[in-house]
Order: C-alpha cells, then sequence, then structure tokens
C-alpha cells in the first residue's frame, strides 16, 4: 500500500525575515528575554551574592573615608562650637553656633579685635569644672598695657581703643587691683607686670588680653588674668546657626 501522506516541504525563510514564534510566543531562537527589550537583546545575569558582597564592601570603605575625611577636618581645619553663655551678647547669643578657622593663625598673626575660641586648661586661672573651651576678643596683645580709660572706656598704651563692635553706650571698666598676683599649687604667679599703671595691665611675652563684649556679664581677662596664646584653638569666622543669624564674623 501506498503512503498518500506526504512529507513536509521545508521552505527556505528569506534573508532578513524574523523566526517564527516559538509556542510561548517569543521568537524562536532568541530565548528568554526581558519584557519590553528589544528583539536580541541580552538578558541580565541574575545578582549573585558575590555582587550583594562588593556593593555592601564599597558602601563601607566610603563611610569609612567620610569619617576619616571628617576627623582631618575638624583636627586640622574647622570645628563647630555651641555658645553657652552670654558673656559675647550682642555679638554671639546663647545658643549660637560659630565655626573655628583652626589653621588662622599658622597664615596670619593675632589680630586685635579677632574673635578665638580657647582651651580653658592651661591658663591659670580660667579652668572651671565642666568647661573646656572659652570664647572671648581679644583687646590687647603681647607687650601693650591695657588701663582704664575715662569712665567707661579702655587705652591701649595709652590710647583710647575703638571699639565699633560693641553697643553705643557699653561700659567697660578695669578693676582697681590691677596690677594683680595670683597663687598657684602654693606660688606666687605673675599675671600682669609689676611696672603696669595702676588699674591697668601689661600683658606679658606669649599672652593676650581677652574680653567678653556682654562688658558688664563677663568672666574675662580683667578677673582672671591674660591668656596663652598656645591654648587659642582657632578664630571664629563664620555663624552657622540659628538661620537668621548666619553670618561671617
Amino acid at each position: 500500500m501506498t503512503d498518500d501522506v506526504e512529507a513536509p516541504t521545508v521552505v527556505d525563510a528569506p534573508a532578513g525575515a524574523a523566526p517564527p514564534p516559538s509556542a510561548n510566543g517569543s521568537g524562536g531562537g532568541d530565548g528568554a528575554r526581558p519584557e519590553g527589550a528589544e528583539p536580541g537583546a541580552i538578558a541580565p545575569p541574575p545578582k549573585s551574592k558575590r555582587d550583594s558582597k562588593r556593593a555592601v564592601l564599597e558602601w563601607g570603605i566610603l563611610i569609612v573615608v567620610a569619617i576619616v575625611i571628617a576627623l582631618v577636618i575638624k583636627t586640622f581645619l574647622f570645628q563647630a562650637f555651641y555658645i553657652p553663655s552670654e558673656s559675647m551678647v550682642p555679638t554671639l547669643e546663647v545658643g549660637d553656633r560659630v565655626l573655628v578657622n583652626k589653621l588662622s593663625y599658622d597664615l596670619h598673626d593675632l589680630h586685635r579685635g579677632d574673635i578665638v575660641v580657647f582651651a580653658a586648661e592651661p591658663n591659670r586661672e580660667w579652668h572651671r569644672a565642666g568647661i573646656d573651651d572659652l570664647v572671648k576678643r581679644v583687646v590687647a596683645l603681647p607687650g601693650e598695657t591695657v588701663t582704664q580709660c575715662g569712665t567707661n572706656r579702655i587705652c591701649i598704651d595709652g590710647k583710647r581703643l575703638n571699639e565699633s563692635y560693641l553697643p553705643k553706650g557699653t561700659v567697660t571698666t578695669m578693676p582697681s587691683e590691677l596690677p594683680y598676683i595670683t597663687a598657684t599649687n602654693g606660688k606666687k604667679v605673675l599675671v600682669c607686670d609689676r611696672d603696669s599703671p595702676a588699674g591697668g595691665c601689661t600683658v606679658p611675652a606669649g599672652d593676650v588680653f581677652v574680653m567678653g563684649d556682654n562688658r558688664t556679664n563677663s568672666q574675662d581677662a580683667r578677673a582672671n588674668g591674660p591668656i596663652k596664646e598656645s591654648s587659642i584653638v582657632g578664630r571664629v569666622f563664620l555663624r552657622i546657626w540659628p538661620p537668621g543669624r548666619i553670618g561671617f564674623m
């Protein structure tokens, strides 16, 4: 008996024609591809545990680098400080936050009128329980003599000091017991030179005379003596908080 079923005829597809779709609707020979991908696109390989570990490692390195940079900036460049008292009112209010440039005095000399943050502990009379750093304004430099000038002003080497940064009517007085000697560890320590005029202080070498802008409510060099230049952390140059008071100093 002759088989009447004809063998299927193979027809060559024209050059450039798309392959017939497979049973699941995808183009033949392409394999699986993401929805919406162009024909012939290769699907991305699934993420492996190795890729996840690499991502975690990269993030860890970024965090460590950020911490190191922050520590370097705080140690050598800039540091933020909080103002806890009224001694610098109205220039600095309680709750203000300021940025201190630690490189200032590596680049230039200390200037009269600078607002500085300094460490309390190295200075003879400044250290108080719970207080590590203080902020005041530089009024007199090493070798200069600070004296009472009139009823509410001070003089530097006999010349009246122009303090335009103070509110009008500010009263500044020098205590009558200057120059004075203080006792430290049972020893007499000279704070101001003996040759200073009555009611004045000649600043010793390596020291500076600082005051708070709130002259009637500031424990400063008039009470505690000059501070060591070496104790100065840096110069206050920017108020960074609150937002309404942001500005350079």
